[in-house]
């Protein structure tokens, strides 16, 4: 009998290990098994089962990317546990704080507040002490490149908005982005994929750009894009995506080649081919395409529409300058009327406007396109205008 309850009770410790391994295995809430069981499935062997486990992206820079995306979208009922496992991920206790006060410049104070409630519970629980400032040397940028910034901040955003301008030079890059309690490359990826998680991949170009020459790679940057669309949504992660796209294409553009002195003639027609297909509605053709060298920025090409065929919307970091060349052709800024141009006109876009040009319902038209390049991009493409939103344009 002895023997028999000894077994009985092996068996017994032998199950409750099991379903302890299980449990282990499990990190959606029971509740999620009992109202959603697919939600289940793929939050543990989908999300933590593979996707964390990736070595694309550091379980650190993971940690990192889901804090950024769960803060700058408010959830903060996941804010706790995402903690704890980033500082188990090595994030240290300063760097979510700083974390947390990076993002209350881009997704506004209220989600950054709220989120230091969260972390300060489990900052007690842990016994981690208050935070204080680092007295490490500030983060310097290249002096060169922050001129630039600094000097397009003040023409396109001066103008308009003095006091957004003066803020955004004077205490966003002159004072937070320089604070030691995080490196540069850390600050960038927060901001990466805090700007996915809130539906902001035009703003993505600058600061992609200054992560990846912070030391971000650029499979870690599309790895970021993978693990945030768990976080924020497929469709916000997929919007980046195009964009990300453009800044890696332009990353791999060609050196200064500084003993060329001769001038370049590119020739009528050179080069012509379709026009990429997810940018563009209709049979566009695009020819002489050309890029100047750095330092130079600009560049263009003769781009022909047939009637109907338009661009995405789109926006331009520096604006862009389209000069009719034949036919009649349309252009939009979001929000306002669609208005006629034809040969011999010229329409100046200005920066960060969003916008679609292209033919008229009726008639071709060809124009010659000039932008600048701002840290290697000279356009971020959206969506595609709907036939129904391009239509509006017969009745204007």
């Amino acid at each position: 009998m002895k023997t028999i309850a000894a077994s009985i009770a092996l068996s017994a410790i032998a199950a409750t290990g099991v379903e302890a391994q299980e449990d282990r295995r499990r990190f959606a809430p029971p509740a999620v098994y009992s109202v959603a069981p697919g939600l289940g499935h793929f939050t543990d062997d989908v999300l933590f089962a593979e996707v964390w486990e990736r070595t694309e992206l550091a379980p650190r820079d993971r940690s990192l990317a889901t804090l950024s995306a769960i803060v700058s979208t408010g959830k903060t009922a996941q804010i706790a546990a995402h903690v704890s496992r980033a500082m188990d991920n090595g994030v240290k206790p300063a760097e979510i704080g700083e974390l947390i006060t990076h993002l209350a410049f881009y997704s506004g104070w209220p989600n950054a507040i709220s989120a230091v409630s969260e972390v300060k519970t489990v900052f007690d629980e842990r016994g981690i002490a208050p935070i204080g400032h680092s007295e490490s040397a500030r983060v310097a940028f290249e002096a060169e490149a922050e001129a630039a910034r600094a000097a397009t901040i003040d023409k396109t955003v001066a103008p308009t908005a003095a006091a957004l301008a003066d803020l955004t030079n004077r205490v966003l890059f002159g004072d937070l982005w320089q604070r030691p309690e995080l490196v540069a490359r850390d600050r960038s990826l927060v901001t990466m994929a805090a700007l996915i998680a809130v539906g902001q991949p035009e703003q993505l170009p600058f600061h992609a750009n200054r992560a990846m020459d912070s030391g971000l790679t650029p499979s870690e940057a599309s790895e970021v894009l993978a693990q945030v669309a768990f976080y924020a949504g497929w469709p916000r992660a997929m919007s980046a995506v195009p964009v990300l796209k453009q800044v890696l294409e332009n990353r791999k553009g060609t050196q200064v080649n500084a003993a060329k002195t001769d001038l370049e003639i590119t020739r009528a027609g050179t080069g012509t081919a379709p026009a990429p297909a997810e940018y563009f509605t209709g049979s566009v053709q695009i020819s002489g395409r050309y890029q100047a060298e750095a330092p130079a920025r600009i560049g263009g090409a003769t781009v022909s529409f047939p009637a109907g065929a338009r661009t995405a919307w789109h926006t331009h970091p520096l604006g862009q300058t389209l000069f009719i060349v034949s036919g009649r052709g349309w252009v939009q800024k979001d929000g306002e009327p669609v208005q006629e141009v034809g040969p011999g006109d010229v329409v100046w876009i200005p920066p960060l406007i969003r916008h679609w040009h292209g033919a008229s319902s009726s008639e071709p038209m060809a124009h010659f396109a000039v932008a600048e390049a701002l840290d290697g991009s000279s356009v971020t493409w959206m969506e595609k205008v709907s036939d129904e939103d391009y239509a509006k344009g017969t009745a204007e």
